[in-house]
């Protein structure tokens, strides 16, 4: 994996320029039922992926938290809101609160998440790849492939598969 993780941003740099064609095609005209394929592949990728064998994403970027992330989260550290941003947030240049620290002080040595029962929306979500309108979300997703692996594989997938 560790191999992987090093190859991963060349590889996404190299196939930026493709990537950015076809989704500004992709957001032009999307096929009619790229959700439906969309989660196919998301499914397939992450039956063959184990994100406890990279968290690169824990490691390298930090989640956007929402105000009702941060009331779920400081509760269950038994912490005051205050307290929790104090600790572990800070605003972004775009007034979002993100994380002060890289890797995620929640990301234990074993890949592990010490908050994942109640870790933030961004997270839960990560990387994306199974939202509906996905087409709308093109810019994350060029971000994304260079961070997680299964994003980069289930975008090389798609662009096999869909042919605009």
């Amino acid at each position: 994996m560790q191999e992987q993780l090093i190859s991963l941003p060349i590889k996404a740099k190299d196939k930026r320029k493709e990537n950015k064609v076809f989704f500004s095609k992709l957001r032009k005209k999307p096929p009619k039922q790229l959700d439906y394929l969309m989660q196919e592949l998301h499914d397939a990728e992450f039956s063959r992926t184990d994100c406890l064998d990279c968290a690169n994403c824990c490691k390298t970027t930090g989640p956007l938290f929402t105000k009702k992330d941060i009331t779920r989260i400081s509760k269950h550290l038994k912490m005051k809101e205050i307290q929790f941003m104090d600790a572990y947030l800070h605003l972004d240049e775009e007034n979002d609160y993100v994380l002060k620290t890289l890797p995620c002080p929640f990301l234990g040595h074993d890949n592990c998440c010490s908050i994942y029962d109640v870790r933030p929306k961004a997270c839960k979500e990560f990387p994306h790849t199974d939202r509906k309108k996905f087409h709308q979300i093109s810019n994350l997703t060029l971000k994304n492939v260079a961070i997680c692996p299964a994003a980069f594989n289930i975008v090389e997938e798609m662009k096999r598969r869909i042919h605009i």
